[in-house]
């Protein structure tokens, strides 16, 4: 799991606006009001949640097939070694 500073997290976004700015000509940004704000942050966190869902159900689908895969080969006689430690 990822820890995420919150405190750091506007320095964070605006450190990597400015390295993204520095090839691009610099615009004026708009300031939003704090319920603007808020609901920006609010979409982003519903939008990521949604999207890291979607990921669990691909990891989930993929170990579905790797594991089917290995019950085949290993019905076929070849041996299959962890790759646990």
């Amino acid at each position: 799991m990822v820890n995420i500073d919150k405190d750091s997290l506007e320095k964070a976004l605006n450190s990597g606006a400015a390295e993204s700015s520095k090839t691009e000509s610099p615009e004026p940004q708009a300031q939003l009001s704090p319920e603007e704000e808020i609901g920006f942050h609010k979409g982003a966190l519903n939008t990521l949640a949604a999207e890291r869902n979607e990921l669990f159900k691909m990891i989930q689908n993929v170990e579905a097939i790797m594991q089917a895969h290995v019950k085949r080969l290993e019905e076929l006689g070849v041996k299959i070694e962890s790759g646990k430690k």
